[in-house]
């Protein structure tokens, strides 16, 4: 797909980002005419190539930049990028006038090439579909979930302490030939600069929080990974002690009658009630669910402790929440919003560029990659037949729909400056010779015409090797 200007919606959405960085201080400095021109650009190529790939760009755009000026300003140009996704995010909240919402936490994987020496942050990790290792990038992500809309607000790389990765394999070792624990290697000490995925959650937490005060978050939310003690009561205290809901495993203990036994243990002696359970505001489904407010002892005090479970599955899994006072069917419904990642996981690795080329170089280049990734995704969600069905309350428009109209409206634009220019046949003629220099035609090796394949026939002079055999 090939494009000659970026859509208006997409320039005016740029023009809003530079005039909320102007307005942030009173000294703040915007971006450059050549900037926003750059970022439309950017935006409107990814939205079309589902790449973020600098030869691809300058093919979408018939060369109106070349790769090293699409590299060069990617690298060199003075860009605020952190306060640029703030603004990202600020232009969203007030098109849609988001005062309050959701806050969710999760992280996805990346998977790169075995041997990557100069993409950041790559480290050996575990398979979760085939159980097995691959090597890749991991991401913790914020994501807010209001009445209007879901939009990304934060995200952060991981990268694992490589002392402590090398401890762990040691003990696991010694474990395996039943060394006793006083002679294993004791543990190293944290470092701080690599920080725990619950760190880096709290410290989006803070971020969200310094950037986008006037948002009321009513809940935050997380699976069992950050469902440690300091993290919820951390993330609860950030915002006045909210309810924060996450996971506990099976075989954590609590305390009932002066006794400990597991989570599973307690609620086994305690029969389910049946009831339905609206999925996100909609489908009803159908659940068994035990509730309790009870002692956790890994995080030493009580916590509203949930066993539930769908219909049709065999275990229970078990929800935990910080705040006592909610009742049980609002701790579930709330819940239930932590799925809506998930979604925006596999919108944005299928239609914004970040699933595919996306071999940028070093800390900057993984960083930066990512936030353009990530306004595409805020600037579909100020797309005017987005805008439209959400102004008159009907549901949302997905990404691949959206992206699918975009590249129609893009191909009647270019078609339409083509009738409209003063001299469509030389116009047309133009954009035949920039297409023929873009679109190169390359020489396969995979067919062999014109080379010396050999005779490929028995030698006359060798049939008695026959005779002989």
């Amino acid at each position: 797909m090939i494009f000659n200007r970026p859509l208006p919606f997409i320039s005016a959405f740029v023009e809003e980002i530079d005039g909320a960085l102007r307005e942030q201080h009173t000294h703040s400095v915007g971006m450059s005419v050549c900037q926003r021109s750059w970022f439309g650009f950017c935006i409107m190529a990814i939205m079309l190539t589902n790449s973020i790939c600098w030869a691809q760009f300058e093919r979408a755009g018939l060369g109106r930049y070349g790769l090293g000026a699409l590299a060069w300003m990617f690298r060199s140009s003075k860009i605020p990028w952190e306060r640029l996704f703030q603004m990202s995010v600020r232009v969203v909240l007030r098109r849609h006038g988001i005062t309050h919402g959701v806050l969710v936490v999760d992280d996805t994987d990346k998977r790169r090439a075995k041997v990557t020496t100069r993409i950041s942050h790559v480290h050996k990790m575990r398979d979760k579909s085939s159980g097995g290792y691959l090597f890749g990038q991991q991401i913790v992500f914020l994501l807010l979930v209001a009445d209007m809309v879901t939009i990304p607000v934060g995200f952060a790389f991981y990268r694992p302490d490589p002392a402590r990765t090398v401890w762990r394999k040691e003990v696991k070792a010694q474990k395996r030939k039943g060394i006793l624990k006083s002679k294993r290697p004791v543990e190293p000490a944290r470092n701080p600069d690599y920080p725990t995925k619950p760190e880096l959650a709290l410290r989006l937490l803070r971020q969200f929080k310094q950037w986008h005060a006037v948002v009321q978050v009513k809940a935050i939310l997380a699976d069992a990974l950050y469902g440690a003690a300091d993290f919820v009561d951390q993330g609860s205290s950030l915002y006045a002690g909210i309810q924060c809901v996450s996971q506990l495993r099976k075989n954590q203990k609590v305390r009932f009658l002066s006794r400990d036994l597991t989570v599973e243990e307690f609620f086994q002696r305690y029969p389910g009630v049946t009831g339905r359970l609206p999925v996100r505001g909609g489908e009803n489904r159908a659940i068994v669910f035990r509730s309790a407010r009870i002692h956790v002892k890994a995080h030493g005090v009580k916590r509203f402790v949930i066993a539930l479970k769908y219909d049709g599955e065999q275990d229970y899994r078990y929800l935990f929440a910080s705040d006592l006072t909610w009742r049980t069917e609002d701790i579930l419904k709330v819940f239930t919003l932590r799925w809506l990642i998930e979604v925006f996981f596999q919108d944005w690795k299928a239609h914004e560029g970040w699933g595919n080329l996306t071999k940028l170089q070093g800390d900057e280049g993984s960083s930066q990659g990512l936030i353009l990734s990530l306004m595409v995704d805020h600037c579909l969600l100020v797309q005017p037949d987005q805008l439209a069905q959400l102004k008159h309350k009907q549901p949302a428009f997905t990404v691949g729909s959206l992206i699918n109209h975009i590249k129609a409206d893009n191909l009647v634009a270019l078609i339409h400056d083509l009738l409209n220019a003063n001299a469509p046949e030389q116009e047309l003629t133009q954009l035949a010779d920039v297409l023929a220099k873009q679109f190169r035609l390359n020489l396969s090796e995979k067919h062999m015409v014109g080379r010396d394949l050999g005779r490929q026939a028995p030698s006359a002079s060798l049939k008695y090797k026959t005779a002989l055999a």
